[in-house]
């Protein structure tokens, strides 16, 4: 997909034009540095508040940690640490068993953020870049206040070009983490396309205690990622947090464009106006859309969708009540199954 998107300068009204990023000359969109002090207290006011009273009560079931205190017992899963299993019981029932332990006081998190060219995209008031950025600034204010740490691992394009934040707690780390992101920067050559594959595996080097990882990414990326997700999610409870902008699944009737791939720098015009085009490319979206979905499948990881047009409380309101949900249905089905069991 293309990380710049131009409407040629023509009569068309305001929120056509409003709708589209520059590809080149003319300002861009969110030019404008971020003031991490002011945005974290506007976050903290309109999202953080509203998911720590959420949050209150149902924190352990969320995430667990890998603590010493015997917790709970349920049947073996695909993706689980075959470390857990408790062999007493799964010799006794003839089923494979996992413990699960009590979470530690404190918990370990770790962001992994693709900040590669594609995510400077975005036809609506922020960018992918931006959306990031609070997205970040709000899971490490909603852990810190509880005296967790969190910590940053940030790819701005090129080869192994990451930059590391190392996990700490409290709000002044909290500004630092914010004042990193917005100060990390695209790098690498103009042809080089992203290897997301190849920051994980880095990130697997780099997180060495069992932590909650957090990657962020639009996943527009150079195939084979997948494999390294897998073996990223084996060792540490993974969410895949998916950047994306509504112009990057359908494209609407703006005339003749100039489309410029943010990591190639490639160049192409193209007609718009065209249906059989706009067909293609919705196709093409679909296809990508359905690849990526199967991957994430494969991985076995819980995805969190973020939308340039969708208020990040709501995307993550949404997110967290699926996942308390799925715990609670997991609950319920250990203890149907331990109780159908005779003694």
């Amino acid at each position: 997909m293309f990380g710049w998107f131009r409407k040629r300068i023509t009569d068309r009204s305001e929120a056509a034009a409003s709708g589209a990023a520059t590809a080149s000359g003319g300002p861009a969109l969110q030019t404008v540095r971020t003031d991490p002090e002011r945005l974290l207290k506007k976050l903290e006011w309109t999202v953080v508040r509203r998911l720590d009273g959420i949050l209150q009560g149902d924190y352990r079931t969320l995430f667990r940690g890998s603590g010493f205190d015997l917790a709970d017992l349920r049947e073996y899963m695909p993706h689980d640490d075959v470390r857990h299993i408790d062999w007493n019981v799964t010799a006794r029932l003839q089923v494979p068993y996992v413990r699960e332990h009590q979470e530690d006081r404190e918990v370990a998190a770790w962001l992994l953020l693709d900040l590669s060219g594609s995510v400077d995209f975005g036809s609506r008031q922020i960018s992918k870049r931006t959306l990031a950025l609070e997205f970040s600034a709000v899971v490490a204010r909603l852990l810190t206040r509880r005296g967790n740490r969190i910590g940053a691992l940030i790819h701005t394009g090129g080869h192994h070009d990451n930059a590391i934040v190392q996990a700490r707690s409290g709000r002044r780390h909290v500004l630092h983490l914010m004042r990193s992101i917005e100060a990390a920067h695209a790098g690498g050559t103009p042809h080089d396309a992203t290897e997301l594959g190849a920051v994980l595996s880095d990130a697997l080097a780099v997180i060495k205690r069992r932590s909650v990882v957090f990657v962020v990414s639009d996943f527009i990326s150079l195939p084979g990622w997948d494999r390294a997700l897998l073996q990223l999610a084996r060792r540490h409870d993974v969410v895949a947090v998916r950047l994306f902008d509504p112009l990057e699944v359908e494209l609407p009737d703006l005339g003749m464009i100039a489309l410029r791939d943010a990591e190639t720098s490639e160049l192409l015009w193209v007609d718009s106006s065209n249906r059989r085009f706009r067909e293609r490319f919705a196709q093409a979206a679909s296809t990508r859309e359905t690849q990526l979905r199967e991957a994430l499948a494969r991985s076995g990881v819980d995805c969190l969708e973020l939308a340039t047009d969708e208020p990040l409380d709501e995307s993550l309101l949404r997110f967290l009540q699926l996942r308390k949900r799925r715990s609670q249905l997991s609950a319920g089905a250990f203890g149907a199954a331990a109780a159908s069991r005779p003694a």
